[in-house]
């Protein structure tokens, strides 16, 4: 990408406005937290700080400049903010903190927002996962990539989709925040497991076939950077499931240890009956 000589003409500060404003906001949410006398967790703001900065790497810096020429500084922009970015930011809980720290009027909106229709839509797990595995199939298995690189806008395009992607899908595998319409376990357990089939997949298609203009010494290095990196964060991402089920399954059946124990003897001994007891006939 070229750079002005001037710093008003600058990209790179361009680019950092949002990454800026995106950190600020969620520093004065936390910070409202504290306020009210509602600590927010030291590490979701940990992990959203963080998650900022991987992105950020994708968009402006030493790792960015280098991935217009070099095929393994793609892929580590690749895994960083399509991968490690959405993780972390998922984590951090930003809409659950927006909703704790925004008044009553535009906590609503905002709820409405994500109860909208398309927000819904764009939400759903297959999509996400299509939009998210799809568009990595599509970019490193056609000339698309060599296109890609010859504009440095839809380089940037491309890192965006790479974001918004794999955090839509990283959410709806793992949600965080609320989600009225979360798909069940079982389904979200199978979709991650044929993301990451397909994941893997493609980083043996690369390693085999490279694409377009990227030399195959070269090509074999950012799919194995791909594969065993990718894989580190596909293994996170599965733990965190598999530790949400086992964490509201724990709370069911707690709940309806509860529920008997409140209802008593007598309370079980009614429940029996009405399970056993033969209907009533007409008269």
């Amino acid at each position: 990408m070229h750079h002005g000589s001037s710093a008003s003409l600058n990209p790179d500060l361009l680019l950092a406005v949002p990454i800026v404003l995106a950190a600020a906001m969620y520093l004065g949410g936390a910070w409202i937290q504290w306020q009210r006398a509602r600590p927010w967790p030291w590490w979701r703001t940990a992990a959203w700080l963080a998650g900022v900065l991987a992105a950020a790497a994708g968009f402006v810096g030493p790792l960015a400049a280098a991935a217009h020429d070099d095929f393994v500084a793609h892929m580590g922009v690749h895994l960083l903010v399509g991968m490690v970015a959405p993780l972390l930011l998922v984590v951090a809980a930003p809409v659950t903190l927006a909703l704790r720290s925004l008044h009553v009027t535009p906590a609503r909106r905002l709820v409405r927002l994500l109860s909208s229709r398309p927000a819904r839509v764009a939400s759903a797990l297959p999509l996400a996962a299509v939009l998210n595995i799809g568009g990595m199939w599509v970019l490193y298995t056609t000339d698309l990539a060599a296109l890609i690189h010859q504009n440095p806008l839809a380089q940037v395009a491309m890192s965006a989709h790479f974001l918004l992607a794999g955090y839509l899908f990283t959410a709806a595998v793992i949600p965080m925040d609320p989600a009225p319409h979360r798909a069940a376990y079982p389904v979200r357990a199978g979709v991650l497991m044929l993301f990451l089939a397909a994941h893997s997949i493609l980083a043996k298609v690369v390693y085999a076939d490279p694409p377009s203009g990227v030399d195959a010494a070269v090509a074999q290095s950012a799919a194995q950077l791909m594969y065993y990196a990718g894989g580190v964060v596909d293994a996170v991402m599965l733990t965190v499931l598999c530790a949400l089920w086992y964490r509201d399954t724990g709370r069911r059946l707690d709940r309806g240890r509860l529920d008997r124990a409140a209802r008593g003897p007598w309370g079980r001994f009614r429940s029996d009956y009405r399970r056993t007891a033969p209907e009533s006939s007409p008269s």
